[in-house]
């Protein structure tokens, strides 16, 4: 599913034009930008949490050559499924949201 098919399905859902429904998405995303550079989680009840993590530098291999490399330190983004998400990906029978 992309950008467009969720600006799409809010106005079925909410009344809201698509335009309208276009900027709510753009302001929510923009929303959650900030708060992860901060080391803060983004969290949407029902739906999941995203959040930081620092990984440690390490020395990797390239799959190809068999050539070590250095991977250097980095902050990656990780994104835990809330149950109500989970269920209904597993067909738990669970309406979401």
């Amino acid at each position: 599913m992309t950008k467009i098919d969720i600006i799409s399905l809010v106005p079925e859902d909410t009344g809201l034009s698509t335009v309208n429904a276009e900027e709510a998405l753009d302001a929510v995303i923009a929303a959650g930008r900030e708060p992860p550079t901060r080391g803060e989680s983004v969290i949407l009840r029902r739906f999941g949490s995203f959040s930081v993590r620092d990984k440690n530098a390490r020395v990797g291999r390239n799959p190809k050559t068999g050539l070590e490399a250095p991977i250097s330190a980095r902050r990656v983004v990780s994104f835990k499924a809330g149950r109500n998400f989970r269920d209904a990906v597993n067909g738990a029978g669970v309406k979401f949201p």
